[in-house]
């Protein structure tokens, strides 16, 4: 089965909410005192069930979902550790501005990806236009709640004026 432009661009998007779902656990895991009330572990729950059901619409459209997709998220969320930051061997302060700064590119990214399927789904009956609605909605929620946070890290790490500015 050839390779459609639709399945690339699905493809693509495993990968990059691949990468997001692995942020997301590693950053839950360091900076779960700091957000408190298990916050994010349900965020990063969250995007893992986005991906499963990128995964599942890519099923009912019959595009195949290539293991490199995940392995190349995977590993694009390892490289991510290796930005500069300031420190060498311990976790910087900056670290959770970047981060939340990343998932929250991402979840803007998963969205369009939901709105594209959305459009599509005008036009196709494979796809269920009630759950994208309820995607995009959902990432809209993740994208405000992932904003507080990442504006309470810039006010602490650089001041209020900043994370007005910001």
């Amino acid at each position: 089965m050839g390779r459609t432009l639709l399945g690339i661009y699905l493809n693509d998007h495993v990968a990059v909410v691949t990468a997001g779902v692995e942020l997301a656990r590693r950053f839950a895991r360091a900076e779960a005192e700091w957000a408190g009330n298990g916050k994010l572990d349900r965020l990063a729950e969250e995007m893992a069930e986005d991906r499963d059901a990128l995964v599942e619409m890519m099923r009912a459209l019959g595009e195949p979902s290539r293991p490199t997709g995940h392995w190349a998220g995977w590993l694009l969320e390892k490289a991510g550790r290796l930005k500069f930051n300031g420190r060498l061997l311990n976790r910087s302060p900056l670290s959770r501005v970047v981060e939340l700064e990343g998932l929250r590119l991402g979840v803007e990214g998963k969205v369009a990806a939901w709105r594209t399927l959305r459009a599509r789904a005008a036009v196709d009956s494979r796809l269920d236009a009630d759950r994208l609605d309820e995607l995009i909605a959902n990432g809209r929620s993740q994208a405000t709640r992932l904003e507080r946070l990442r504006a309470r890290a810039v006010a602490e790490l650089f001041g209020e004026e900043a994370a007005q500015d910001a």
